[in-house]
């Protein structure tokens, strides 16, 4: 198991505890700029946090306190890390065989054994006739597939991975997550994928981390991260289009600018009369023919076809709050939705999922 706790406040700032069991892949979401690849770099050892510890299948790889500072570093080369870089980070005067042999001169002294095991990698990547190709007679795809192989070469405790699917087209990737997932199934060590897609995040891990400013916001399965985000940064950040605002009061849920209330699930822990952020997903959603006392007047505004999934943009008469939601083609058909046509929409409001509302300079944003 991977465990990391890290404090920072210079000169990049990370508030963190990530916790990553073998066998699971744990990806690390956030703008540009928000810490994700730093996490990476401070967990392989190049860079030190001011504060923190973490801890790899057992053995303490850092550790520093406010007291006595840093009291364990190992170094990078004594972690037990794979890391795979966003850029693939071969060396151009080297074949492919050559730099998957780099990570295993101190664990194999005999050249024919490095040779022998790396091309055992090279075979597994799918790319084993490319041996003894030059990195700028491989196209990007196969960079990233020598990468992989030489990251795992030296049979990691956890494998990072930066962005390693960026700069590659959608079918190599789409190659390239079937390898990862496969190899997942037999490497049963923990790994890290820091991305900016969502989706991919969605599709890969068990588990993601919201990454703002350095601080992690939320960890949790993605569908949950998705369909509960903790705050109204959170379902920002994740990209929730029906988002909105309101206020709270024992189970009385207003919405800003309507007249319409809804009943939700009180918890406790919102004093009354409090502003908070909301959001609906889409199972919460559904449109009708005819209208009734739980339906909402709204126009269509756009209908967007993507093979046979619509996305419908909609706008509430009372109001005037922007809805999106997705449906078949079919669907669309059998509602009879046209641009500029009104219809009923139903929000189940036990779906509904209520948050702290905070800007984004509220520091509070970051534990509630």
């Amino acid at each position: 198991m991977l465990k990391v706790r890290l404090s920072q406040v210079s000169p990049n700032p990370l508030q963190l505890n990530i916790e990553c069991i073998p066998g699971e892949l744990h990806a690390l979401v956030g703008p540009s700029g928000s810490g994700k690849t730093t996490t990476l770099r401070t967990i392989a050892g190049l860079n030190n946090a001011e504060i923190g510890k973490i801890e790899c299948d057992g053995q303490l790889w850092f550790e520093a306190n406010e007291v006595s500072g840093i009291t364990t570093a190992l170094g990078s080369a004594e972690r037990s890390c794979g890391f795979l870089f966003q850029q693939y980070a071969l060396f151009p005067h080297l074949t492919a065989l050559e730099n998957v042999c780099i990570p295993l001169y101190n664990s194999e002294p005999l050249v024919t054994e490095r040779k022998t095991k790396a091309q055992q990698w090279l075979n597994r990547m799918g790319i084993g006739e490319l041996a003894n190709r030059m990195p700028n007679q491989l196209s990007g795809g196969q960079q990233q597939r020598v990468a992989l192989a030489r990251a795992l070469a030296r049979s990691p405790k956890i494998l990072l991975l930066d962005e390693p699917f960026s700069a590659i087209d959608a079918p190599t990737r789409q190659s390239l997550y079937k390898t990862l997932a496969d190899l997942r199934k037999d490497l049963n060590i923990p790994i890290l994928l820091v991305t900016h897609d969502l989706r991919e995040a969605d599709l890969l891990a068990d588990r993601i981390t919201v990454i703002d400013q350095g601080v992690g916001l939320q960890t949790a399965p993605p569908q949950v991260l998705f369909d509960r985000p903790r705050n109204s940064r959170v379902a920002e950040l994740v990209g929730i289009s029906n988002k909105f605002e309101g206020v709270f009061t024992a189970g009385k849920l207003s919405w800003d600018g309507s007249q319409r209330i809804f009943d939700v699930a009180d918890k406790g822990k919102i004093p009354p009369n409090t502003p908070v952020a909301w959001v609906i997903p889409a199972q919460g959603l559904s449109l009708h023919l005819s209208s009734s006392t739980g339906t909402i007047a709204v126009t269509v505004e756009q209908i967007s076809a993507l093979g046979q999934i619509a996305v419908i943009q909609l706008r509430t008469l009372d109001g005037g709050h922007a809805i999106t939601w997705e449906a078949s083609v079919a669907e669309v058909k059998r509602l009879c939705l046209d641009v500029g046509k009104n219809t009923n929409l139903e929000i189940d409001g036990s779906k509904i999922h209520i948050m702290p509302l905070r800007p984004i300079n509220d520091p509070r944003r970051f534990t509630k």
